[in-house]
């Protein structure tokens, strides 16, 4: 009777962890929903994190749990994952969130995380222990997500122009005011839709891997789907303004029109990965979709040498919260 009461203790522990990392997405991912709207004018700070904090928890309705999926079954071998492990991946991911908010640099809570399931996981089992199937997909949104963002968000701002060539800009910018609402609340449905996720997807694998769950059902319990888009609704309302300046101010100057034209790619690179399962990074989308709008004015409209710091938190934030989550994961083997 003992036994099963720690390890109840236990699993409410690490839940309640798993929902500070949720809560913690939204809060440093906030930027990713509204820097754009922000910056362009269209809503105050306050309006819009209120704004995006809606859509997000809204996806709850819309969205296929195949993100959940591939993070609660399709990274790690079955039987590997224990409360260690889980402890381990997500400590390595807040540890990396908190120095990137800290720092104001827009880094992936989704690659933090997945990263930390990876270091923890080699740190017991060695790298067999992972499937790389999951693992190369998610490895492979890396470069395609930023990539898709840049190209549908430059693709649209020369349609754009192009269409309206003959329109006043004063018009212009009235039309895209009111449509740039739209966008905004598109790119939150679909930050929320495949973000929220991937904290059921942990919670899912930690109660498969402590047996309050079976490994054959088709979907984890509604409670934890609730709690966790509720959670990165509320992390959102309460967002980080230090990389909303980052992404809407010093990558580059941004209107109304190309505010549009940013969130309109990243929501249709985000719808695309949820279907698919792909846990990818909203920061990466929107950050290669500014990027794309930027450039279509001329290259030095975007600040490159920004741009450049961020790719490289990009590419630090596996390795770096695989670093931590492993070794949280030896001092949690002393802990409990």
């Amino acid at each position: 009777m003992e036994q099963v009461q720690t390890a109840l203790w236990v699993v409410a522990l690490l839940v309640a962890l798993a929902f500070v990392f949720d809560f913690m997405n939204g809060f440093h991912d906030a930027a990713n929903s509204i820097a754009t709207v922000v910056s362009t004018g269209v809503l105050k700070p306050g309006q819009a994190i209120l704004f995006a904090a809606f859509f997000n928890f809204v996806a709850i309705f819309i969205f296929h749990l195949s993100v959940a999926a591939t993070v609660g079954k399709g990274i790690v071998q079955p039987g590997v994952v224990d409360t260690h492990v889980v402890f381990g991946a997500l400590l390595g991911a807040i540890s990396w969130n908190v120095i990137t908010w800290y720092y104001g640099i827009p880094s992936s809570s989704s690659h933090a995380l997945i990263g930390g399931i990876v270091g923890a996981v080699i740190a017991k089992s060695g790298v067999d222990a992972l499937i790389s199937a999951g693992i190369l997909k998610t490895v492979a949104f890396i470069f395609v997500s930023p990539v898709l963002g840049f190209l549908l968000g430059s693709l649209m701002m020369v349609a754009v122009a192009w269409t309206f060539r003959r329109v006043r800009p004063s018009k212009v910018d009235k039309w895209f005011r009111r449509l740039q609402l739209v966008s905004a609340g598109a790119y939150s449905l679909g930050h929320g839709g495949n973000d929220a996720q991937k904290t059921i997807g942990i919670i899912w694998m930690l109660l498969i891997a402590t047996g309050y769950v079976s490994a054959s059902d088709a979907a984890p319990p509604t409670w934890t789907i609730v709690c966790c888009y509720l959670a990165i609704g509320l992390g959102t309302m309460f967002g980080g303004w230090r990389i909303v300046k980052t992404m809407g101010q010093k990558i580059t100057k941004l209107k109304p029109v190309g505010g549009f034209c940013a969130e309109t790619g990243g929501a249709i690179t985000l719808f695309l990965a949820t279907a698919l399962g792909v846990p990818v990074s909203t920061t990466h989308t929107i950050t290669g979709a500014i990027v794309g709008v930027g450039s279509t004015q001329r290259a030095s409209a975007v600040r490159w040498g920004v741009a450049g710091n961020i790719v490289w938190a990009w590419v630090l934030t596996i390795p770096a919260s695989a670093f931590v989550a492993a070794i949280a994961y030896w001092i949690s083997l002393q802990i409990f």
